[in-house]
């Protein structure tokens, strides 16, 4: 059957290799949405979560092996240059610049070929990659196979927005993105407590941060077959016409949801019928509604990845760097660690209660104070409790756009459109790594939290001033 092109109210083109009934996706939409919140829908985020834990520990520990590198001469600590690549900051680069490959150039797998299947095979990826990069004996090549891995993690991430998003009634989309968030940087203490054990040491005569990147690989390759439980996202088999498995998921969802609410569903809404934006052609995202809000999400991602990687993957060396030693560091670091799942878990107590946009500039006002105190301390406490209040302001942040982008486009759209606004956050995270240590090297802590500053206040702007308001409205409202 050839294609069909239609348009909806937003002028957004679009084609499909089926005839797509707006009102067969509506129905199925507006069945997901009046479900009650049981455990079997925290459980289909938990479960998708756990391969998002070892992304998250994939990326954590990118800061707390680089003291081990650097020790075992692999990395040098600083670049002669402001663009080196024989230093930490070349390493930190080469994984955000596959970040950057795979969330720009790959993220229309989950929408063309499904969010189960993109999601599933990226861990392996990552996996493969990982064990690669953990087996290299030169810099150039642990820069190389660390691109490769960035790549598989690039396209997992933004897959998992969209597939949560899409799994769980509107009325969950914030607390089940916060505790998505929470489960995934669970892993950061357990990367940063596995450093704080191996990296100093060596062990059966291979390097402690060895161990650290193969045991992430090992946990990862257990957790694939636990996650193959998960179904396709019904709005996305809905969205290319495959009605009849879509409804199949749905029932086996109502089903268990009801045995677990102990009465029958309540009635779903009357279905808000749109013209059908079934795949639409990427190039439409640069008319309204969703051209303004690509360039706001390009700049915010951007500047908010500087802010936030430019901490959390220097928080080793940031306290080396105000006079704490290379042990301690990690054990300080460790602690600090701990507020990243925390954060999220703070955030579900208000995630569909507070706007999102608002959830989002007003932790990005907390990082600028506190980030300057960081910066004027020398005791070991204090700088554990503002390492501490950045972590848990910055994590509040990251459970907040993780849902807030991925609402604001369609969902036959909706992994390419992230894709391309969180390519931004993964060049800015890229630049991070050379930025930050020019400032540390040239203007101390001081000036590192300088940088940061500025970086987050051009996220209050951006997100504050021109982001449009979410809670309480169907993917589907949004998207129109």
């Amino acid at each position: 059957m050839p294609p069909t092109l239609t348009a909806n109210p937003a002028g957004l083109a679009t084609t499909s290799p089926v005839p797509v009934d707006p009102a067969s996706a509506a129905a199925i939409t507006a069945r997901m949405d009046r479900l009650p919140i049981t455990r079997h829908l925290w459980l289909l985020v938990f479960l998708i979560s756990l391969g998002g834990f070892f992304e998250i520990y994939d990326l954590i520990f990118t800061g707390y092996i680089a003291p081990g590198m650097a020790k075992s001469g692999m990395l040098s600590t600083t670049t002669e240059t402001f663009f080196g690549f024989d230093g930490i900051a070349g390493f930190i680069a080469a994984t955000f610049a596959g970040l950057f490959v795979g969330t720009f150039f790959l993220g229309f797998l989950p929408d063309r070929f499904g969010r189960r299947a993109v999601f599933t095979y990226s861990l392996l990826w990552y996996c493969v990659g990982s064990a690669i990069m953990a087996l290299q004996h030169t810099g150039e090549g642990i820069v190389f196979w660390r691109f490769i891995t960035g790549i598989g993690v690039g396209v997992e991430i933004i897959t998992i927005d969209s597939y949560i998003t899409e799994l769980v009634p509107q009325h969950m989309r914030g607390r089940a993105m916060a505790f998505n968030q929470a489960v995934m940087f669970a892993a950061a203490p357990v990367a940063a407590i596995l450093s704080y054990w191996l990296v100093p040491i060596t062990l059966f005569g291979i390097d402690g941060w060895r161990w650290v990147v193969l045991l992430g690989c090992a946990g990862a390759i257990v957790v694939w077959f636990i996650r193959r439980a998960v179904p396709e996202s019904p709005r996305w088999l809905a969205q290319k016409g495959r009605y009849q498995e879509a409804d199949e998921i749905v029932k086996r969802i109502e089903q268990k949801v009801a045995a677990q609410h102990g009465q029958p569903l309540p009635a779903p809404l009357p279905p808000k019928v749109f013209d059908k934006p079934a795949t639409a052609a990427f190039s439409a995202l640069l008319q309204a509604p969703y051209r303004s809000r690509m360039i706001m999400l390009i700049v915010f991602n951007f500047f908010q990845a500087i802010g936030y990687y430019g901490f959390a993957n220097w928080v080793p060396t940031l306290l080396i760097g105000q006079g704490i030693t290379v042990t301690k560091s990690l054990l300080y670091s460790f602690v600090i660690a701990f507020a990243l799942p925390i954060g999220p878990l703070l955030a579900m107590t208000i995630a569909d209660k507070v706007q999102r946009k608002w959830l989002i500039v007003v932790p990005a006002l907390a990082v600028i104070v506190f980030g300057i105190l960081f910066g004027q301390m020398k005791d070991p406490l204090l700088l554990i409790v503002f390492g501490v209040l950045i972590s848990l302001a910055g994590q509040v942040i990251s459970a907040s756009y993780h849902t807030y982008q991925a609402e604001l486009f369609p969902t036959s759209v909706r992994c390419r459109a992230n894709g391309l606004v969180y390519s931004a956050s993964r060049a800015g995270a890229m630049l991070s790594g050379f930025l930050i240590a020019f400032l540390l090297r040239d203007l101390g802590v001081v000036g590192v939290f300088a940088g940061i500053t500025g970086c987050m206040l051009a996220v209050v702007v951006s997100i504050g001033v021109f982001g449009p308001k979410t809670n309480g409205l169907t993917l589907e409202e949004i998207s129109h």
